[in-house]
């Protein structure tokens, strides 16, 4: 059985200090990039390893001055980066984003019947995030799974041809850590 979850607007989470840039987070901040050679062309992926700090799958703005300094590139072209894609985000979400694919194929499969179905078990709308911070509701674009639309994309698994009951099963799992957070 799907825990029914309440609707949290989460603040920013302390990190050792809400907002605040520790010396932790800057240390691991730059070890990321190092990993990928300073290199600018990687920042995509710097951006998804830095999200990965917290379990609140978002990069502070903070965060952002760091790696524009430490790869000596401009801040706007960091957070224009980091806001242009969806799976980015500056403000703090649940431990497993619920990505609903809203292109063409999945809306003419009643995507919007699977996202009243998530909205209704997990008692929060589209955009928020549930009390206990385990799941936010997002849209995204094509996910490429068009033969099993309607479909959603929780953190890499993809899963497709929905159902109310699929939809409960899958959650559940997720709740109770049958499904781990790949990282």
């Amino acid at each position: 059985m799907v825990k029914k979850h309440k609707i949290n607007k989460i603040n920013e989470p302390s990190l050792g200090g809400a907002n605040m840039l520790n010396q932790e987070i800057k240390q691991k901040i730059i070890e990321i990039i190092e990993k990928y050679k300073r290199e600018k062309e990687k920042l995509v992926m710097i951006l998804l390893d830095v999200q990965k700090l917290t379990e609140f799958n978002y990069i502070d703005r903070e965060w952002v001055s760091v790696i524009a300094e430490e790869l000596d590139i401009p801040y706007t072209k960091v957070y224009d980066v980091l806001t242009f894609y969806s799976m980015f985000s500056t403000k703090p979400r649940g431990k497993y984003i619920i990505e609903i694919c809203k292109s063409a194929p999945c809306h003419v499969n009643k995507s919007k019947e699977v996202v009243a179905i998530f909205e209704e078990v997990l008692g929060i709308k589209m955009g928020e995030t549930t009390e206990d911070k385990l799941f936010t509701l997002q849209y995204t674009s094509c996910i490429g799974a068009c033969d099993i639309s309607p479909a959603v994309k929780i953190g890499e698994k993809v899963y497709g041809n929905l159902t109310k009951e699929k939809i409960i099963e899958i959650l559940a799992e997720y709740q109770e850590g049958l499904i781990c957070r790949k990282h």
